[in-house]
């Protein structure tokens, strides 16, 4: 819990936010400061899932900030070296004392997060992980900035800060004659802490790199409600290694570019022939209702929506791109479906074995050097009996023309000819393998989609500009004319894990 400022209306922001706050925690309990009368069935999934996404922190130095009466402090303080746990509600701040003063790691203050005093308790580069459950809501959307500002000097190097926050509308049920809080679009946040700068006395500079952005799954499992959000970021030198998703979110997946895309393959997509190809490749996989789907690059989300929507299953949708998961969160929102959504790179997730009935992955391991190692990650990750369904661009055996050449560097591909892509996929384990090669039906997809194209080519120019729409036409036809050749393929491959 925490207050904001002023709102520009002569209005003391802070005070109408501790108002309420002290309405709502009367009696200090996890129903008051879960604002929902299932609190307690909510807690026992909810919280070991949030502790599950933290870095580990045995031995560091941890700030919880907004811990009102101790919900997760006791958890974090039996990892941590030692723990400073922040509210602004004194009656909160003793009650979560008298549940967990006995760890002897641990200190408790009361104060404002927005307060400059702030800083008389926490010093720069001290922290290893600064945690926050329910905070940056309540306050103003200046005040989230500058807290963005002190949290990550605050950070030591290759520290993290993690939260969790309500977006577009509540979720509890407790009525509330007033409600001040901020529920905002999950990519305010991710804008903010991603421009999130800072320089040292020695002239380094530092930014905020993105390790994960998910919905909470317990909320989607138990309330279809996937407006519960949380991110983990951590601290790292501005030259790090972040440079293919860079070019994910600001050239291949810029939030123009996705637009665009979806120009050509229809709302929710973004990869060949949209909602009516993914029809008919889901239609090979034999959905039931209950079973669990993970997508490898889910995008923005299409094809996990009409799965959930007709199949009734749980999808899990995974992407690198910062633009396409807070799209596909945004879109999740309201339409009762059983879909999580996870910014996260494919290669550093890790599930349990046997986990899920169906891999799914559409035109993205073209980006994936290393498929070896992923496809072993995806047999330990299916149950047996598990179906793993792939489409991919593909080449010939022949040498690649010079233009061919060109196109793959510059995108940034790995692409296997169909022998040597199944091949990969028995290595893993897999069996009852199926090679289609689908690249008739992508130039015939990619014709249709030029004459989609066409008739709205007005509208299109009118808001992406006729430079783009030129770009668009030229790009079709040159994977149609690469497709004619099979220089360029698109395969389709499915396997079993027996």
């Amino acid at each position: 819990m925490a207050p904001g400022n002023g709102n520009g209306n002569g209005v003391n922001e802070r005070d109408i936010q501790k108002s309420y706050w002290v309405q709502h925690s009367a009696d200090l309990s996890v129903e008051a400061m879960m604002l929902d009368s299932k609190a307690a069935h909510l807690d026992k999934e909810e919280r070991p899932e949030v502790l599950s996404l933290l870095p580990p922190c045995e031995g560091k130095s941890v700030i919880e900030l907004g811990a009102g009466i101790g919900r997760f402090t006791g958890e974090l303080a039996q990892k941590a070296g030692q723990l400073l746990a922040v509210d602004f509600i004194e009656s909160a701040v003793k009650k979560n004392e008298s549940i967990n003063g006995h760890h002897k790691n641990v200190k408790f203050l009361c104060a404002d997060v927005t307060s400059p005093n702030m800083s008389n308790s926490v010093s720069e580069g001290s922290v290893d992980l600064i945690f926050s459950n329910w905070l940056l809501m309540y306050l103003s959307d200046n005040e989230v900035e500058k807290l963005a500002e002190r949290m990550i000097k605050w950070l030591k190097d290759g520290g993290y800060i993690f939260f969790r926050e309500s977006c577009f509308h509540q979720s509890g049920d407790s009525k509330r004659k007033h409600n001040p809080t901020h529920y905002r679009e999950p990519r305010f946040y991710t804008k903010v802490f991603k421009e999130c700068q800072m320089s040292d006395d020695m002239g380094n500079s530092f930014e905020l790199s993105l390790i994960g952005c998910k919905c909470i799954g317990a909320y989607v499992r138990n309330k279809k409600n996937q407006n519960q959000v949380c991110w983990l970021w951590q601290k790292v030198k501005s030259e790090g290694d972040r440079g293919f998703q860079r070019f994910l979110d600001g050239v291949e997946y810029s939030h123009k570019s996705i637009l665009r895309y979806e120009q050509m393959y229809g709302p929710g997509f973004v990869s060949t022939g949209g909602l009516e190809t993914t029809k008919e490749i889901v239609s090979k996989l034999g959905l039931k209702p209950g079973q669990k789907v993970l997508d490898v690059g889910c995008g923005v989300g299409g094809g996990d929506f009409y799965m959930a929507g007709h199949f009734d299953v749980e999808v899990v949708g995974i992407d690198l791109s910062i633009n396409m998961i807070s799209l596909a969160i945004e879109r999740a929102i309201g339409l009762n479906y059983a879909v999580e959504f996870d910014c996260a790179d494919c290669f550093k997730k890790s599930y349990p074995d046997n986990t899920f009935d169906v891999i799914y992955t559409r035109d993205t391991m073209l980006h994936v050097k290393d498929k070896p190692t992923l496809f072993r990650s995806f047999y330990k990750w299916l149950k047996p009996g598990g179906k793993i369904l792939i489409t991919d661009y593909c080449k010939s055996t022949r040498s690649p023309s010079s233009e061919f050449a060109e196109y793959i560097k510059k995108g940034g591909y790995y692409l296997h000819d169909m022998t040597t892509y199944g091949k990969m996929l028995e290595d893993a384990g897999f069996d009852d393998l199926i090679v289609e090669d689908q690249t008739d039906q992508f130039v015939k997809t990619l014709e249709k989609e030029l004459d989609a194209l066409e008739k709205k080519k007005e509208d299109f120019i009118r808001e992406f500009g006729e430079d783009d729409y030129n770009e668009i036409v030229e790009r079709w036809k040159a994977k149609q004319s690469r497709g004619a050749s099979k220089e360029q393929m698109w395969g389709l491959f499915i396997a079993k894990k027996i």
